[in-house]
This record gives C-alpha cells, sequence and structure tokens, in this order.
C-alpha cells in the first residue's frame, strides 16, 4: 500500500462554476520527493492544502499511512509545512524560532535543545543562531523556517513554492540543500512549483497539473522524452519545444510555408498510417545544424536566417523563422551563428513528436 493516497479527489468553492481540482488520483511511495508542477491557477497549491487540511476535500478521499484523513484536524496529520512566505517571528532569534514549535507541543526543555542544535547544525546556521530574521539574508531566513519543519520529525513535509522569493543563483543552492535534506531525514516529501527546473531537478516523480486536472505523472525524463500531450510537452523543457502546424502526406510532413522533410520507415510505424493534419513538435537540441547530420539527413535539409542569438555559455540558442513560426534551435557553444547568418539544418527524425490536431493527444 502506498504511503499517501489521493483517491478521486476534488476541489469546488461555494459559488464557483467549476471545480478547483478535478479527480486528482494519486499513489505516493513512502520517501519519496513528488512535485506538483503547473501554470498559476492550476490546482496545485489547492491540492497542497487539503493534504494539510487546511482546505476541505470536497469529494474523495485521502489516505496516510493507511488511515483516512478527510476529517482529522491539521496538527493531527503527521505533516510539516514549509511555505512561500517564510513567517518568522521577527523578535526571535532563529535558536527561538526553531524551536517555537516544539514548545507549543509541550517537548521537554532537554528534547527541545537537542533537536534545535541538531537542526542548526544540520542547516549550517550555527553561526546565525543568536540573529534575528532582519539580520538574515533570504537563504538564511529559508534555512530557519526548514529547521522549524524539521525538528518536528514529521514523516511528511509539504513545501508551497519555498524558494519563489529567493534570487536565482540561491534558489539553486537551495534545491541542491532541500534535496540533501530530503535525503538525510528520510521523509516523504510534495513540494509546489511553478519553475519546472526546480521539479525536474529536484523530483523522484512530477505531476503536471492543468486547470485542476493531472496531465501526467511520471519520472522527469519520462515527462521529456515521451510527453502524452501537447501541454505536457511544452511545459516542460527550457527552451520550450517547437511545435508546427503540418500535413502528413505518405513520408512527407509538409509545412504551412511549403517546407517538407521526409519521415523514415520507423517514424512511420509509429504512426500506423495515420495522415493528414497534426501538429508536430521538436526540441531545440535536436535541431542539427553540423555537417554529419546535414550529410546522412540530406533529402530533409532545411534552410532559414537567423533572427536572434542568446548566449548562454555552454550553448546558444538561435531563432529563426521556419514552417510559418518562430523557431528555436539549442546549438553548443562552438557553433557559432551571428544575426542575419543563413544556416542549414536537419530535424532528428526519431526525435519527432506528433501530437493529434484537435485533441493535442500524442499519437506515440
Amino acid at each position: 500500500m502506498a504511503f499517501i493516497q489521493l483517491k478521486n479527489i476534488c476541489k469546488k468553492y461555494p459559488g464557483a462554476a467549476k471545480n478547483s481540482v478535478t479527480d486528482f488520483n494519486l499513489e505516493i511511495e513512502e520517501k519519496e520527493f513528488i512535485a506538483f508542477v503547473g501554470p498559476s491557477g492550476c490546482g496545485k497549491t489547492t491540492t497542497l492544502q487539503m493534504i494539510a487540511g487546511f482546505e476541505e476535500i470536497t469529494e474523495g478521499e485521502l489516505f496516510i499511512d493507511g488511515k483516512r484523513m478527510n476529517q482529522v484536524a491539521p496538527r493531527d496529520r503527521g505533516i510539516a509545512m514549509v511555505f512561500q512566505n517564510y513567517a518568522l517571528y521577527p523578535h526571535m532569534t532563529v535558536e527561538k524560532n526553531i524551536s517555537y514549535g516544539l514548545k507549543n507541543m509541550k517537548v521537554p526543555a532537554d528534547e527541545i535543545k537537542r533537536k534545535t542544535d541538531w537542526a542548526i547544525n544540520l542547516l549550517g546556521l550555527d553561526e546565525y543562531r543568536k540573529r534575528k530574521p532582519k539580520n538574515l539574508s533570504g537563504g538564511q531566513r529559508q534555512r530557519v523556517a526548514l529547521g522549524r519543519a524539521i525538528v518536528k520529525n514529521q514523516k511528511v513535509f509539504l513545501m508551497d513554492e519555498p524558494l519563489s522569493n529567493l534570487d536565482a543563483k540561491l534558489r539553486v543552492s537551495m534545491r541542491s540543500e532541500i534535496s540533501k535534506l530530503h535525503r538525510q531525514l528520510g521523509s516523504t516529501t510534495i513540494y509546489v512549483t511553478h519553475e519546472q527546473v526546480e521539479a525536474m531537478t529536484m523530483a523522484d516523480r512530477i505531476v503536471i497539473m492543468k486547470d485542476g486536472v493531472i496531465q501526467q505523472v511520471g519520472k522527469p525524463m519520462e515527462l521529456y522524452e515521451h510527453p502524452v500531450n501537447k501541454f505536457v510537452a511544452g511545459f516542460i523543457g527550457s527552451p520550450q519545444m517547437n511545435f508546427y502546424d503540418v500535413t502528413v502526406e505518405g513520408s512527407c510532413v509538409l509545412f504551412p510555408d511549403g517546407s517538407k522533410i521526409i519521415l523514415p520507415d520507423n517514424v512511420l510505424k509509429n504512426l500506423n498510417g495515420k495522415t493528414g493534419p497534426m501538429i508536430l513538435g521538436i526540441r531545440g537540441e535536436d535541431i542539427k545544424l553540423d555537417g554529419l547530420n546535414l550529410d546522412l539527413l540530406k533529402d530533409s535539409v532545411q534552410s532559414s536566417v537567423v533572427d536572434n542569438v542568446e548566449i548562454m555559455g555552454n550553448e546558444n540558442n538561435l531563432y529563426f523563422n521556419f514552417g510559418g513560426s518562430t523557431t528555436i534551435a539549442r546549438v553548443s557553444k562552438y557553433e557559432v551563428s551571428q544575426l542575419g547568418d543563413s544556416i542549414s539544418f536537419v530535424f532528428m527524425p526519431t526525435k519527432l513528436h506528433f501530437f493529434d490536431k484537435d485533441t493535442e493527444e500524442a499519437l506515440f
């Protein structure tokens, strides 16, 4: 039996025309790190709050460690939560902020000290223990918020966009710290974020949501390489996957501007004879400009003019118009192109994604 089970969970607020969360089904194993990800308003935080007990479940059932939790008070669910807003007490030191919850739980003084010292040492906060929040950096405040949660020694950690208030560099380092902390504690963690990079780099599995409905659940690379629909394909990956409205005729893919590429037999087999209008997707790194691939796929070589170049350091993003759409190719830092350069390129045929024109579901 899974450690956390969400069965047909729905949430509808009074007076709302539709559900905020609809038929949410998920099983989470003990010690697993799960990320809920999706655009603002997709229902990920609402789902987290139903697990925490801060929001009432309209329909469905929630089980934690085999116990039905629908009517259980938040304090009795065995959950620790870290919020986007650190919510530290400004008049208390780091040490007192971390220990305050334990005092409210009537934990003996010697155990409070032991747990507080352990958390402070684990999070590298020893030199700041006598400081108040106004004298801490954003990253240090976030670590205090984590410390306040971990001293409670709960089996489940819920994190609601805990890094969104930090600058980009600090977010990277804190991602690593939270992942390491998860491994050390052996807790079950549910992490809400709108940043797909955070989800990809931290989670064992990712739950992608849209309009209150789960779109796909899987390991990071499963979602990246085998998205079930256009939404997932476009949401996961940076830069976003390139999409084109195309028509498949026989072994040819025809683009609106008259360009065409030839599909090999293995791709045609995957399409299972389907032809006509559909959506084609390809990731930027699967658009190749090197001589070897241009020669191997000479029947499908395309050309365009570079509109913009993003120098990323370890790679470059080339922007150009193709197939009636702005296209982004992700190339090596050694493949130098300038604004206005003419380029030749090919799409790697085995990396093409095809989606139904009407439903936007993946065709294979």
